[in-house]
């Protein structure tokens, strides 16, 4: 699917899995935005409403699981990465005319694989009150803005002791930890467009390539470069059955895997 594709917010009864081999997925539900890297999935609830954005041009692969088949534990949004075993499972499921034997088994083992996944912190929720919003907004606006909490609190007419209750209150984190998730959602597109890493740096406010780096391993436990060459790798390995789906027409890029039951 091309870069700039807006899906528009909507909803539906089943548990959705949207896995881009290449690509990167901006998604957006209730208060929350997420980030999807290249070769990572996410999974939605059913009866979540959301809207899908493509940040980066990608290749998507999406199952649909009936909402009485989805696993306990899964009841809320999230950014996973995608084991070599479940990349194969959602290509074989995505096989024409699969067997409806061969599909339970398959739908089985693919949950299976899913609450195994290791949640990624690619999430940005947003607050309701209207200061703490816009506070918010102003940050991922300008990035590279490294204001204190003191001084962003006085931009939107409040307290620092306020703005760090509202951040607790509400979004269940402190005002760096919020930040920090932003930034790492910021610099998923921009790795992905392969930015020298000192850009990258730069463009969020760190003062060093080596800061930037430190924190990203901090969240995903590997440094920038290996966490998206992990991504890269498993495309090349893609690419041969890749090659053969984009020659198909546009719109047709999107292979939607069968609903399955338990």
């Amino acid at each position: 699917m091309a870069a700039g594709v807006h899906i528009a917010r909507h909803t539906h009864a089943w548990a959705q899995v949207a896995y881009a081999s290449r690509g990167v997925l901006r998604v957006g539900t209730q208060g929350t935005t997420w980030m999807v890297p290249p070769s990572r999935a996410i999974w939605m609830p059913p009866h979540v409403t959301h809207e899908v954005v493509i940040v980066e041009e990608a290749f998507l692969r999406t199952l649909y699981i009936d909402e009485h088949a989805a696993p306990p534990g899964l009841d809320a949004c999230r950014v996973v990465e995608v084991s070599n075993l479940l990349r194969e499972v959602i290509a074989a499921l995505d096989e024409p005319d699969l067997p409806a034997a061969r599909e339970q088994v398959l739908g089985a083992l693919a949950l299976d694989e899913l609450t195994r996944s290791e949640p990624l912190p690619l999430s940005v929720p947003m607050p309701n009150e209207k200061r703490l919003r816009a506070l918010c907004e102003a940050v991922i606006a300008n990035p590279a803005n490294t204001d204190s909490l003191e001084q962003w609190a006085a931009s939107v007419g409040a307290s620092t002791r306020t703005i760090a209750r509202l951040f607790r209150q509400e979004l269940g984190v402190s005002f760096s930890q919020w930040r920090q998730q932003a930034l790492l959602a910021r610099a998923i597109p921009l790795l992905s467009q392969g930015r020298p890493l000192a850009h990258v740096a730069q463009e969020l406010g760190y003062q060093s390539q080596s800061a930037f780096s430190a924190m990203f391993r901090r969240a995903f436990g590997r440094s920038p470069r290996a966490f998206m060459e992990r991504g890269s790798e498993r495309v090349e390995s893609e690419r041969g059955a890749q090659a053969t789906e984009d020659d198909l027409p546009d719109g047709a890029l999107m292979a939607d895997a069968p609903e399955f039951d338990r």
